[in-house]
């Protein structure tokens, strides 16, 4: 029997997490699957080893976990697999697969399109306006290197030539720094176009920042875009990586990733207890 088990991310405030679980009520009866779960890497119940003793309970032989996660990186390369990995020793008459996170996606570009073009002005022809694109911010630099490609896309389809990237946490450019190079390029008006799904942690902090940023740009105009938000565009890209869980194509090969033995073998321990520089969304 088939189960596809869902791996959030979780959020320490229960709006983001009751997102996540209703955006997943939400598609069930678009997947032909009689089992259907959803946990979390932390913050919230169920974890991921109680995923999917949940689904092996309710008398799954094969499990799917699909990553509810924006770009892969340290949790979908790493924590994700390993707990796979325990997984497998511990249930060896169950197959598991694994989907990609969402990733670079068409319908993602036109999530963000859509995001920006609600709050331009359409008269203005946006020449002293910036679009600053937020990453959430990772010790993985291709993971950093996937939100410049998305910027780049973003502004090759609105035709905005002042598109800058930063980040919320762990890395830079900061979102301060990037409102600075803004405004060093003569723009008038910011846009803050958070690359998050969901209400949380750093949707609050970016509010925070832009109550900042009007206090002490008051001759400067900023505004901020909803984040991406569990919308129905989204919904079609996780049901293709749904597909892709459940047929064991999808591409992300975690298995024999170097990137993931070398990681292991140098953490202090792969229980996901971990702190990061950041509070999460």
């Amino acid at each position: 029997m088939k189960a596809v088990l869902f791996v959030g991310h979780g959020s320490p405030l229960d709006k983001g997490n009751e997102e996540t679980i209703q955006f997943i009520n939400n598609i069930k009866n678009k997947i032909n699957v009689p089992i259907i779960e959803t946990c979390f890497l932390e913050f919230a119940a169920p974890n991921i080893a109680s995923g999917i003793e949940i689904c092996v309970e309710k008398g799954a032989t094969s499990v799917a976990l699909v990553p509810i996660m924006f770009l892969p990186a340290g949790h979908s390369k790493i924590h994700i697999p390993h707990a796979i990995d325990e997984a497998k020793e511990k249930y060896p008459l169950v197959h598991f697969t694994y989907g990609r996170p969402i990733g670079i996606h068409e319908e993602v570009v036109r999530i963000l399109e859509e995001r920006v073009t609600a709050v331009w002005e359409q008269e203005e022809e946006h020449t002293d306006t910036a679009l600053l694109i937020l990453g959430r911010g990772s010790s993985d630099p291709d993971t950093n290197s996937e939100v410049y490609k998305l910027s780049r896309l973003v502004s090759e389809r609105l035709n905005q030539q002042t598109t800058e990237v930063s980040f919320i946490g762990v890395t830079t450019p900061t979102v301060e720094e990037g409102v600075e190079r803004c405004l060093r390029l003569g723009m008038r008006k910011i846009i803050l176009v958070p690359c998050l799904f969901f209400s949380g942690v750093l949707m609050d902090r970016v509010e925070e920042k832009m109550d900042a940023f009007r206090k002490n740009y008051p001759d400067n105009e900023f505004a901020s875009t909803d984040p991406v938000g569990f919308h129905p565009r989204l919904e079609r890209v996780l049901l293709e990586r749904t597909e892709e869980a459940l047929a064991g194509s999808a591409s992300l090969n975690c298995d024999l990733c170097q990137y993931r033995q070398f990681a292991m073998e140098h953490m202090d321990g792969l229980d996901h207890h971990h702190h990061h520089e950041h509070s999460h969304g």
